[in-house]
C-alpha cells in the first residue's frame, strides 16, 4: 500500500518577469518600487530559444518560460535539458490566466466577421483555444497528469494554487506546476481601459508536491501550503483563516488595497497596521489572473528572509505604518488560527505542531467589491521530521509510481 502525501509543499519557484528573476528580487522590488524607465520586456528566446514559438502567442511563451524555471528549480529538469526525470504522469498542470489569449481570440473572431473562417491561419488558430497555456507547457515537458486551466477574475491565482495542491492531496498526482501569467496588447489596453506599463506583462510558477514524495527524491522544499478559503468579503475571508484576531507575519494584499482613514484598519479581521503590507502589482502592474502566484512567490521571498534572520532588513512594505508583529517569543498566543508546517522531533508523540501565527504568511486576492475574496497562508516548511510520521487518507485514485 502507498503512503498518501503528507503535507503540499512548494519546491519549486519560477519567474518570467522584467527586472525580478528570484522571489527575494520580487520582494524587494515590492518592498522598494523602482522609479524612471521601465525595465525591458522578459525576452522569452533568452530562456526558451525561438525554435518551435514562431506561431505561439506571448502568454505561452511567458508560461513556458516560468515553467521551464520551476520545474529545473525543483530538480525535476536537469539544467540541460526539457524532459522531467519522473514518469510524466506524476506530474500535472494547472495554469491561470484571464486576458492571456484575448487578443487572438478577438482578431479570429474579427477576421471571421469581416471575412471568412477559411482566411484564419491554421498554424495561429489552436492560439484561440482557452487552455493552450496548460496545454503548451504539458506538451512541452511531457506532463501527462491532469492539466487545468483557470480563468476566474481576480482570484484566479490563488484558486490555482488550491487546486494544484487539491491534485496532490488527492493522489491524482505526486506534483504539479501551477502557472499564472497575463501580459499587455493593444486587445487588453482597450478592454481595460488603461496603459500598457500599468499592466502585467510576465509569469510566474510553482512547483506543489507531496512532502514524502519531494523527501523521496531528496527535494527540498521551500514552503509548506497552509489553509485556503473563499468568502464572499474580504474579513470574513481573513477571520476564516486566522480566527481569533491572530496577526500574521507579513500580509499580501489583494491589488491596490486601498486603506481606510487614519486609525481605521477596515473590516474587524482584516489584519493591524503593524503587520507589513505588500502589493506585488505596485512593482509588476496589474496582474488580474497571475496575481495569486506571483504572491505566493513573493512570500516565499519573505519566508526565506524570516528564516535567516534577515527579514528585519528589508523593510516594511509600501503599505505597512509600523513594526512587524512580535515574533513567537513574544506572543505566547501567537499560534491561533495556525494548523501543522512541523512535525515532532525524535522521540515526540507524533502529531501536529502549531506554527505562530507570526511567522506565516497571509496572502490575499480580491476585495469586498468583487464576487469572492480567496486567501491562503503559506508557512515555513518543517525543520524536523517524525522518523514514522502519521499517514494521510489514502485515495482510490493514488498514483501508483
Amino acid at each position: 500500500m502507498t503512503q498518501g502525501p503528507g503535507e503540499v509543499v512548494v519546491t519549486g519557484v519560477g519567474l518570467a518577469l522584467p527586472g525580478a528573476d528570484t522571489p527575494d528580487a520580487l520582494l524587494r522590488r515590492t518592498a522598494c518600487p523602482v522609479t524612471g524607465p521601465a525595465a525591458e520586456p522578459f525576452d522569452t528566446a533568452a530562456r526558451i530559444g525561438r525554435r518551435g514559438h514562431r506561431y505561439k502567442d506571448r502568454a505561452t511563451r511567458l508560461a513556458l518560460c516560468a515553467a521551464l524555471d520551476a520545474l529545473r528549480n525543483a530538480r525535476l529538469i536537469p539544467s540541460d535539458g526539457e524532459e522531467v526525470t519522473v514518469p510524466g504522469d506524476t506530474v500535472g498542470v494547472v495554469a491561470s490566466s484571464n486576458l492571456g489569449n484575448l487578443d487572438t481570440a478577438c482578431l479570429t473572431a474579427a477576421a471571421i466577421a469581416e471575412r471568412s473562417a477559411v482566411d484564419l491561419s491554421p498554424m495561429s488558430l489552436p492560439n484561440a483555444s482557452s487552455n493552450v497555456i496548460a496545454s503548451w507547457v504539458a506538451i512541452r515537458h511531457g506532463l501527462r497528469g491532469p492539466n487545468l486551466m483557470l480563468c476566474n477574475g481576480a482570484t484566479s491565482g490563488l484558486d490555482a494554487v488550491h487546486w494544484g495542491a487539491t491534485l496532490v492531496a488527492a493522489g491524482r498526482v505526486r506534483r504539479a506546476v501551477v502557472i499564472g501569467v497575463e501580459t499587455h496588447n493593444a486587445v487588453v489596453e482597450d478592454l481595460l481601459g488603461r496603459p500598457a506599463d500599468e499592466l502585467l506583462d510576465g509569469a510566474a510558477a510553482l512547483v506543489v508536491e507531496g512532502a514524502r514524495w519531494a523527501e523521496a527524491r531528496g527535494a527540498r522544499a521551500t514552503a509548506a501550503l497552509g489553509p485556503y478559503e473563499r468568502r464572499a468579503g474580504l474579513g470574513g475571508c481573513v477571520e476564516a483563516l486566522l480566527p481569533g484576531g491572530a496577526a500574521p507575519g507579513v500580509w499580501f494584499t489583494p491589488e491596490r488595497y486601498a486603506e481606510g482613514p487614519a486609525g481605521v484598519d477596515g473590516p474587524a479581521a482584516v489584519p493591524p497596521r503593524s503587520v507589513p503590507r505588500y502589493d506585488v502589482t505596485s512593482a509588476v502592474g496589474r496582474a488580474s489572473g497571475a496575481l495569486g502566484v506571483l504572491q505566493c512567490a513573493a512570500a516565499i521571498g519573505w519566508l526565506a528572509r524570516a528564516e535567516a534572520g534577515t527579514d528585519a532588513e528589508t523593510g516594511a512594505g509600501p503599505q505597512a505604518a509600523g513594526p512587524q508583529a512580535a515574533g513567537p517569543e513574544a506572543r505566547p498566543d501567537a499560534g491561533a488560527g495556525s494548523g501543522t508546517a512541523f512535525g515532532a522531533g525524535p522521540g515526540a508523540t507524533p502529531g501536529p505542531v502549531p506554527v505562530p501565527a507570526s511567522r506565516q504568511a497571509l496572502i490575499t486576492s480580491g476585495d469586498d467589491t468583487a464576487d469572492a475574496v480567496a486567501g491562503l497562508l503559506l508557512r515555513p516548511t518543517p525543520d524536523r521530521c517524525h522518523p514514522h510520521p502519521p499517514r494521510a487518507p489514502l485515495s482510490a485514485m493514488e498514483c501508483s509510481r
